[in-house]
């Protein structure tokens, strides 16, 4: 940094402070070096006392508060809402009416009748509703065969429909766990054990299974755009990831074994069968992978235009480029599957994704928009040693969310003028030079982003951040943090597809609870979630960009 420093030269104003710019970022540099280098050693301190057979560290909390390491910016971009207070009595259901006297006594001679006083009161009742039942039994002589009366819809085996649903809407809707849901059931007076508990959550799920599926393909079908987020979570005491896919109708939830591009395009395709195929927009991607001229020139050997399972495209591979590198590998695999996804037509295809700045979320999709919430993160983890840093990043911030406040604006009232003015103002930002190196390189890394950052220009119904994936994947955390993770296929099925019908029916109003009594009652008087979800984006028009 100061190899082109010469102090004889310093002969004037603007060559000092040009020195002692460059002086305030040498100690920035250092002190944010000195600080991860302090936090490593003391991990390896910490490690070697393990080793010892002694303790680290230990964790003593400070006197004072320490500075806050949030990077949220929730502070800088929440604007207050006018609330209109609803009439609470309008939605509450009255079930019983009970006409209260005034005491006789109390009343003087000549009190007058005035008609009554309305109150409601809500109440809630935890009560058993077992029922022995009497089945009839008939014998035909003749047949040598017993007629025995069938169980209501729902009262298969030894639990009614009522207990089944109120423990899967606890478990997956209201995030107890396996433990307190077993004290909450023996205190209200039924006699169940645990593991009958996590058969119902677990076992026989298959329409409910049936359910996720077409609530995912109709929220596929709702809009061209997407929110997507993965968060980690444990499957038999291993990690895998846990994809989320969502828009303002609906909530998914994926887990994979690995997060990379091919996993996601998996969930994409709902776990069909893998596909391949060679085309122009297969070669496109090999180009911007930067693979070797004579390995893309092989490739242009294969069947073109033609669609291949997996093990015939592996089996191909594996003949023809037997040395291929495992990089190289992985390439080629990812850009003709993300081609045979483009161009099949059995499935909805995602036209954008709204999302952080992950690797394996690029090319998925034709176009990507990004998180402008998640960029304004990196803002934030800056820890400037002087003050007059601070205040650059203050005051940069200042500016980067009054521009996104414009681009919320542009959003309601969608102009050409507005538009090409936008594009101005955000070229004008993002140029800005403060003279602190490391707010400098981020404002510059912004600006590089500019195309996917400024999507919402194009498509104004378009969401500015990707706040409702990382809701979702947040629901997953509290949920690995109640119940840690689970023990079984079957587990991880279930948890994947009740959490997908418990989001997705809050964002559509539907009581969770009562929609999943009606499933297991058998009485399906309540609509489909997809059939809810098809209805509500005709309506909406998610994606009128589009058309």
């Amino acid at each position: 940094m100061l190899d082109n420093l010469d102090i004889k030269k310093i002969d004037d104003l603007p060559s000092a402070r040009k020195c002692i710019l460059l002086l305030y970022n040498l100690v920035e540099k250092m002190n944010q070096e000195n600080r991860e280098l302090r936090d490593q050693n003391q991990k390896l301190r910490d490690e070697i006392s393990r080793l010892k057979g002694e303790q680290g560290k230990p964790d003593v909390k400070p006197d004072k508060k320490p500075p806050s390491s949030d990077c949220s910016s929730e502070k800088e971009r929440h604007r207050p809402k006018k609330r209109k207070k609803k009439k609470k009595k309008k939605r509450i259901k009255i079930d019983r009416t009970q006409v209260l006297e005034v005491d006789p006594e109390l009343l003087p001679e000549d009190a007058e009748y005035k008609g009554i006083e309305k109150v409601v009161v809500q109440d809630l009742k935890v009560v058993t509703a077992n029922v022995l039942f009497l089945k009839k039994k008939y014998y035909s002589p003749s047949e040598g065969k017993i007629y025995l009366a069938k169980l209501p819809q729902g009262y298969d085996g030894e639990f009614g429909p009522g207990i089944k649903g109120i423990i899967i809407a606890m478990y997956f809707g209201y995030n107890m766990s396996e433990p307190n849901i077993l004290q909450f059931c023996l205190d209200s007076g039924a006699d169940i054990s645990a593991g009958q508990i996590s058969n119902f959550l677990i076992k026989k799920q298959e329409k409910f299974h049936e359910e996720k599926d077409a609530i995912y393909e109709a929220g596929l079908r709702s809009s061209p755009w997407q929110h997507i987020d993965d968060t980690g979570t444990r499957v038999k005491g291993k990690n895998q990831h846990c994809q989320i896919l969502c828009n303002p109708l609906y909530t998914a939830f994926f887990t994979t074994e690995k997060k990379s591009r091919l996993s996601v395009l998996d969930v994409l395709r709902n776990f069909r069968e893998r596909t391949f195929l060679f085309n122009d927009e297969t070669f496109t991607y090999l180009e911007v992978f930067k693979l070797p001229a004579s390995v893309v020139h092989q490739l242009k050997t294969f069947p073109q235009e033609k669609e291949m399972g997996e093990e015939e495209f592996l089996k191909l591979l594996a003949e023809r480029l037997p040395f291929l590198g495992p990089q190289q590998y992985k390439r080629v695999l990812e850009s003709a599957a993300v081609a045979a996804y483009h161009a099949q037509m059995e499935f909805p295809i995602i036209r954008l994704f709204i999302c952080d700045d992950a690797r394996q979320f690029k090319i998925l999709t034709r176009e990507l928009s990004l998180c402008w919430v998640h960029d304004g993160r990196h803002y934030k983890k800056l820890s400037p040693f002087f003050y007059s840093h601070l205040q650059y990043v203050d005051n940069f911030l200042e500016r980067y969310w009054k521009f996104y406040d414009k681009l919320l604006e542009y959003k309601k009232d969608p102009t050409v003028e507005l538009k090409a003015k936008l594009n101005e103002e955000f070229d004008d930002l993002f140029s800005t030079i403060t003279g602190y190196d490391a707010l400098d390189k981020r404002i510059a890394k912004t600006k590089a982003k500019k195309l996917s950052l400024l999507m919402v220009l194009e498509h104004p119904e378009i969401p500015l951040n990707n706040n409702p994936a990382e809701l979702g994947a947040r629901k997953r955390v509290r949920k690995r943090d109640v119940s840690f993770g689970t023990r079984s296929n079957d587990g991880i099925k279930a948890w994947d597809t009740f959490m997908t019908l418990a989001a997705t029916a809050k964002k559509l109003k539907v009581s969770f609870y009562k929609y999943i009594y009606d499933r297991i009652s058998g009485g399906y008087e309540m609509p489909h979630l997809a059939e809810l979800i098809a209805e509500r984006a005709d309506k909406l028009q998610l994606g009128w960009s589009w058309n």
